[in-house]
């Protein structure tokens, strides 16, 4: 009891001395995210015909499958009894925004981005299939499904399948990261969570998130492979990233203000938590490193005249401090709505073991997993121009 009573300060009751949620729920948003951003990027190719993200098309949608088959992950180890998610598909409940998280995931995995990838890869994966031999041929004819087609007819066929895909896809990706902020929004016994703004958000924060994870992993896969970067590319995917992140900033401040203005009881209550427990997370972290310092380096970048080399540094500085902030934002979220008493009278902190199954070194593992997976997807379904000329 003393060593839960540490960092306690005021009257809480004694259920709230542990946090219930800890770094794996934090985790879970922010990969969620980060599949549907990836994914928002990679429809701005195939929809909106935005010609000059072209070349990470593929990239982004490898990415955003590498990310969603371990988003379920951080809610598995929370649990202590994974087999139980089970009972979600058995006893489903139609009623409950939990439950239901289970058939969008099997939705967008299986029917979205899985589907979208093997329409858009069907005619490499079938030449691939023919310029190998032994196992890796058995392994590219089973993707292909035994057929050969890949006549003009069955790829016309293809595209305008994967083109409706596509739009179907970006619903899905809202509605797979949107109902993570209707949770936390409809939780009405938490002031910090309960807000008609939170599902919109996360949606916004989700797009700023994966598409910085791209603009990041475009210029890294571009560099390890010694393959020149499209400077068109980077320009216009920054520009897009600022724009999101400008629309989610102002959101965010909407909220802000709204809740000054408000003025409820809880307001002390959190205005406190901003300038103690939290202030470094969300001050310093979130709102400075990463939210001001990027949107200013993405706008020098656009508005003034600067090197290929310059422009390429910003950007990958600007897209790794986007990551650290819109994690920052997910831990004060989660974490943050947890520090204080129902009562606001009292406020506790949060204590993350280093090898628990909710410490750090688990979840540490969870974030590099999905470059792993990553990885892997690429050397079988190379994303690169020049890697599918020479499978051609």
């Amino acid at each position: 009891m003393h060593g839960l009573m540490q960092g306690v300060q005021g009257y809480i009751y004694p259920d709230e001395l542990e946090l219930q949620w800890g770094v794996l729920i934090v985790l879970y948003p922010y990969i969620t995210g980060l599949v549907a951003g990836a994914f928002i990027l990679a429809s701005l190719e195939r929809v909106f015909k935005v010609e000059a993200v072209k070349p990470t098309y593929r990239l982004a949608l490898l990415t955003a499958l590498a990310f969603l088959l371990v988003a379920p992950l951080p809610l598995q180890l929370h649990l202590g009894h994974p087999e139980r998610s089970l009972e979600m598909y058995f006893t489903p409940h139609t009623t409950s925004a939990m439950a239901m998280f289970g058939f969008v995931y099997l939705w967008y995995l299986m029917a979205v981005l899985v589907l979208e990838i093997w329409l858009d890869y069907r005619k490499d994966i079938v030449l691939m299939w023919k310029a190998s031999t032994g196992l890796k041929a058995w392994m590219y004819k089973i993707m292909a499904l035994g057929s050969d087609d890949i006549s003009e007819r069955a790829l016309l066929t293809d595209d305008k399948v994967g083109h409706f895909i596509t739009i179907v896809g970006i619903p899905s990706a809202f509605l797979l990261h949107g109902y993570v902020g209707f949770i936390f929004g409809s939780v009405k016994a938490n002031p910090w969570w309960s807000s008609p703004m939170m599902p919109v958000v996360f949606l916004f924060s989700a797009i700023v998130s994966g598409i910085a994870l791209v603009l990041v992993m475009y210029q890294f896969t571009a560099w390890y492979k010694r393959l020149p970067v499209r400077m068109d590319c980077l320009d216009t995917i920054a520009r897009y990233l600022m724009y999101a992140f400008i629309i989610d900033f102002s959101l965010e401040m909407l909220d802000l203000l709204h809740r000054i203005y408000e003025a409820d009881e809880s307001f002390k209550s959190l205005d406190f938590m901003v300038h103690t427990r939290l202030y470094f997370s969300q001050i310093i972290l979130q709102i400075i490193l990463g939210t001001l310092l990027p949107i200013g380096m993405l706008a020098l970048a656009q508005l003034v005249k600067l090197t290929d080399k310059a422009r390429q540094g910003l950007y990958a500085a600007a897209g790794l401090l986007t990551l650290v902030g819109i994690f920052a934002m997910r831990w004060n979220v989660v974490i943050g709505g947890q520090l204080f008493s129902k009562s606001f009278l009292g406020y506790t902190t949060y204590k993350m073991d280093l090898v628990s199954r909710e410490g750090l070194l688990p979840s540490i593992v969870l974030m590099i997993l999905p470059f792993v997976i990553l990885a892997v997807l690429v050397r079988i379904l190379p994303p690169w121009p020049s890697a599918e000329d020479e499978a051609a």
